[in-house]
């Protein structure tokens, strides 16, 4: 398939390390929508075969040094501890040209090694895309996934403090020059992405309440729910939509949150300490008139929500 029309972006040769969801889906907008860009996978054989027959990749390369040579922008969709274990090799073995950037769901520990590893030429921005699906694999792959979605992208901080606070201005692009950053933009702006700065510690610490905490509800209703299901099927049978929203994370992978969850460990700890002082709050309330006041305040977060989406 060849590539759309579409903007130059400065990036010509673009490796996608780990082809899955989010890699195949960076694959196949980058050959919808950018000009003249050669997408080449590295994964596992099998996996690289179906990106390649979806057309998301236009070659696959059997070894990571294939991968990077040439490459002017070098795509991390892995899992969060395969990237912290290939980040030194890829600083090492990456053109000097090249933008390397993450699409990792927790950032501070891999912002740390990258720092302590891109040393040369070669730059690394940290990002994480907020497109995920409970689903995984290149089968589920989209070129739309990005558009419309807040795209993560890291800063330095600018000094320490309260990681709740070091990144109040989320809105504002950090103090460079790089061209290769500003073509990265560009890139995630012509996908249809919102690009979002922040610090690495700032981002974890929203990510765990935004995106990690949901998906752990989201599992401790399943369990109540499950044990709660007798042998007739109910509750369950008398299931509808709500619960079936409420439970899509759900079917997300341990494989993916393990990772997360240990690279991230405080800020979701503290989230569901969080959480657990607001259920128990709304026990205490259920035979009051205050939990109106409750529900008050969640409509309009809601709205609040729908209006920033």
């Amino acid at each position: 398939m060849a590539a759309a029309a579409g903007p130059e972006t400065g990036f010509h040769r673009v490796a996608v390390l780990g082809t899955g969801l989010v890699g195949g889906s960076l694959g196949l907008a980058v050959r919808k929508y950018v000009k003249d860009a050669c997408v080449v996978g590295w994964d596992k054989k099998d996996v690289l075969r179906q990106a390649e027959a979806l057309g998301a990749i236009h070659e696959s390369a059997a070894d990571l040094s294939r991968a990077l040579t040439g490459a002017d922008l070098v795509y991390l969709a892995l899992p969060i501890g395969l990237t912290l274990e290939l980040l030194p090799e890829i600083a090492r073995r990456a053109d000097p040209r090249a933008l390397v950037t993450d699409a990792c769901s927790t950032k501070t520990k891999i912002c740390r090694i990258a720092g302590e590893c891109f040393r040369g030429a070669a730059r690394f921005l940290g990002g994480h895309p907020m497109a995920g699906r409970e689903v995984s694999g290149v089968a589920h792959a989209d070129a739309e996934l990005f558009r419309g979605a807040k795209y993560a992208l890291i800063r330095e901080a600018e000094n320490s403090g309260d990681a709740h606070t070091a990144g109040a201005n989320p809105g504002a692009a950090p103090g460079t020059h790089d061209p290769r950053v500003a073509s990265f933009v560009a890139l995630l702006e012509s996908l249809g992405a919102q690009p979002l700065w922040l610090d690495a510690e700032t981002h974890d610490w929203a990510a765990a309440v935004v995106s990690h905490l949901p998906q752990l509800i989201s599992v401790a209703l399943a369990a109540v729910a499950r044990e709660e299901t007798d042998e007739t099927g109910l509750p369950l049978l008398l299931a509808g939509s709500g619960l079936r929203d409420l439970l899509r994370l759900a079917g997300s992978p341990y494989q993916i949150w393990r990772d997360i969850a240990l690279t991230n460990t405080d800020n979701i700890a503290y989230a569901l300490d969080q959480m657990a002082q607001a259920i128990e709050h709304l026990r205490m309330l259920l035979t009051s008139r205050e939990l109106e006041h409750e529900f008050v305040a969640a409509n309009e977060l809601y709205k609040m929500l729908r209006e920033l989406q």
